[in-house]
């Protein structure tokens, strides 16, 4: 469809587990029995399942690591699921920020003030909040240590950390960097996309050479780095600084997007509409901000530099160090590089310890790791651990579900949904998920964020 927007003012698997603890065989007697005696004559099988409608009586205790939106999420869920559980969240952390809005901060759409909220909004009164940061995992012990030298012992555990930028990887680079010399960053911080506007701005005023870079692996919304460069070559063309400025987009591999009908768009969409040039296999090693040159590995090239005006510039990104050091963390395949949670796609259930489960960013998972992933990974690690506290199967699987709103430019978005089989999944059967709307904008500047805010406090599924 191509309607004009509106006006706009920019500012299963079945793992050999360890052998469960006592404890948490007594809880599963106990929840079980909670079930058997609400069934009456209804059946066992079928009261098993209808545990959404009541609260479960348990003394379980559960532990949820990180305040993010899935551990917040996950918290609020268990408050009103559980009836007795001792639900113990923790993180350091006091400023909560809505990340899906950076990219509006870094293009000067938002104030970052739009993007700042507080942890204790949103955290249950009834959660025993500790304000510190899990340095050790024991999950041989069913504990955790905090910084603080506190130990922490559990029935369940949530691992729900997001993931660590990891800018020591790039030679000369540092967040400190972000918003001087031409570089930019949209991760993970309001405080670094207002920075990076400070860099972009003036740029889009002036025109130039502008490089963007994706990183290699597993990223927090991969379709970040292309809402920048769609919507910074919208703003020159709005400056009539678009016929004096190169734009140069750079990928580890040969994919753009890793929906294979939005990938053939943008193959189509960037180089032939919007003059992109593509730039394939390379990644950063280095970068000399007072030279503003950024220096490239290339697999056709080998080591060159680049010369630009702006950059934007984010690392590549692993788990937290203390989940990449324990020994939750994937030791072989696929997530074994970024030391990612170690989870069942589906059940979000650890592969070798039974008792912990994943949510958010740090999952080792086939599917972009986004906000909508994250909502929709809570209710199926909710319902799977009260599943085990009542003494069943996990019967809630997490179908890969993930949403990227993908500014083509201001006033359009391409509202993509898909799931583990890439497969489309549009939310709203009358939006085109093929191609840029008004409607899907709408959507991302007025009502995401109120979503999102209900989602942290468990309401939506």
């Amino acid at each position: 469809m191509s309607e004009d927007p509106p006006s706009h003012n920019p500012r299963a698997s079945h793992a050999n587990f360890l052998e469960a603890p006592s404890r948490r065989d007594f809880l599963k007697l106990t929840g079980l029995g909670g079930s058997a005696l609400a069934a009456g004559a209804i059946g066992a099988s079928s009261t098993l399942y209808s545990s959404s409608t009541r609260a479960v009586s348990t003394s379980a205790r559960i532990v949820i690591v990180g305040a993010g939106a899935a551990g917040l999420a996950a918290a609020n869920r268990f408050t009103r699921r559980l009836d007795g559980a001792e639900i113990t969240l923790i993180d350091r952390r006091e400023p909560h920020y809505y990340q899906p809005g950076l990219t509006l901060v870094a293009t000067g759409i938002w104030e970052k003030e739009k993007t700042e909220d507080r942890n204790e909004r949103y955290m249950p009164s009834d959660v025993n909040w500790v304000k510190a940061m899990v340095e050790d995992y024991d999950p041989e012990n069913n504990r955790v240590v905090t910084d603080e030298g506190e130990s922490i012992e559990y029935d369940y555990l949530v691992v729900a950390t997001g993931l660590q930028l990891r800018f020591d990887r790039i030679e000369g680079m540092s967040t400190e960097l972000i918003g001087t010399n031409g570089i930019g960053c949209v991760y993970d911080t309001p405080a670094n996309a207002q920075s990076t506007w400070q860099a972009l701005e003036p740029f889009t005023h002036e025109g130039g050479k502008a490089l963007f870079v994706r990183p290699p692996g597993a990223i927090k919304c991969g379709g970040a780095p292309l809402k920048m460069m769609m919507i910074t070559e919208h703003l020159l063309r709005r400056q009539k600084r678009r016929d004096n400025s190169e734009i140069n987009y750079y990928i580890p591999s040969d994919g753009l997007f890793s929906q294979p009908d939005i990938d053939d768009f943008l193959r189509e969409h960037l180089p032939n509409d919007r003059g992109i040039n593509i730039n394939k296999h390379h990644r950063v090693k280095a970068i000399d901000p007072d030279n503003r040159k950024v220096t490239f590995d290339s697999d056709e090239d080998g080591e060159y530099s680049e010369d630009y005006d702006f950059i934007h510039l984010p690392p590549s990104m692993s788990a937290p160090k203390p989940i990449r050091e324990s020994d939750l963390a994937a030791k072989e395949g696929t997530y074994a590089d970024g030391g990612w949670l170690e989870v069942d796609q589906y059940t979000l259930r650890h592969k070798r310890y039974s008792n912990v489960f994943g949510a958010g960013d740090v999952c080792g998972v086939p599917i972009s790791k986004t906000s909508a992933s994250a909502k929709n990974m809570n209710p199926v690690v909710v319902q799977n651990v009260i599943d085990d506290i009542e003494g069943r199967e996990c019967s809630a699987e997490y179908d890969g579900y993930t949403s990227c709103p993908l500014i083509t430019e201001i006033g359009r978005v391409i509202l993509t949904e898909f799931n583990y089989d890439l497969e489309m999944v549009p939310t709203i059967p009358l939006i085109n998920p093929y191609r840029p709307h008004w409607v899907s904008w709408v959507m991302k500047v007025e009502f995401l964020l109120p979503m999102y805010n209900a989602v942290l406090r468990g309401r939506f599924v």
